[in-house]
């Protein structure tokens, strides 16, 4: 059937991810917008999947984490996330567009050029979140000014009966 892989780049962002896909037999390039949900993302991928054959997707690490990845892993596709400082972007690539982004990561991950790293499992990435949490909290404290926390004692001591 199909012995080709389709190489789908996600550019990901909290409300939004543009799609490109370039398909490896005819290299058809494909574009679509799609909203941040998983579910949405996962049926592109399963529409994609039945036309143009299996999908290698990629997309960078990032702030939104890698619930998405699990999510497409769960749904039977290849998922790697690229690890952003090794990417290779072209000399004088200034025109930096979300469509562009998404058309890059499909055409690194053609080459073979991507760098992957590896995806945590729901537990390690929490104690990943709990250790940063722990750490804004403390230099959030090391850094609060001593009059301003004095106030809010005196306001909340003021405040007592």
């Amino acid at each position: 059937m199909f012995t080709e892989t389709t190489s789908l780049g996600l550019d990901v962002h909290a409300r939004s991810v543009a799609a490109a896909a370039i398909d490896g037999t005819t290299g058809e390039v494909i574009h679509r917008k799609l909203s941040n949900d998983p579910v949405e993302i996962c049926s592109f991928a399963d529409e994609l999947a039945r036309g143009h054959g299996p999908l290698r997707i990629t997309y960078e690490a990032g702030p939104t984490g890698f619930g998405l990845a699990r999510a497409l892993h769960e749904a039977g596709h290849f998922v790697q996330v690229a690890a952003p400082s090794k990417l290779i972007r072209p000399p004088g690539d200034r025109v930096k567009t979300d469509r562009n982004d998404a058309l890059l990561l499909a055409r690194l991950d053609r080459a073979g050029d991507i760098v992957a790293v590896r995806i945590p499992t729901r537990n390690q990435e929490a104690a990943r979140d709990l250790v940063r949490c722990r750490d804004d909290a403390r230099r959030d404290l090391r850094t609060a000014s001593s009059p301003r926390s004095l106030t809010v004692c005196a306001a909340c001591e003021a405040s007592r009966p």
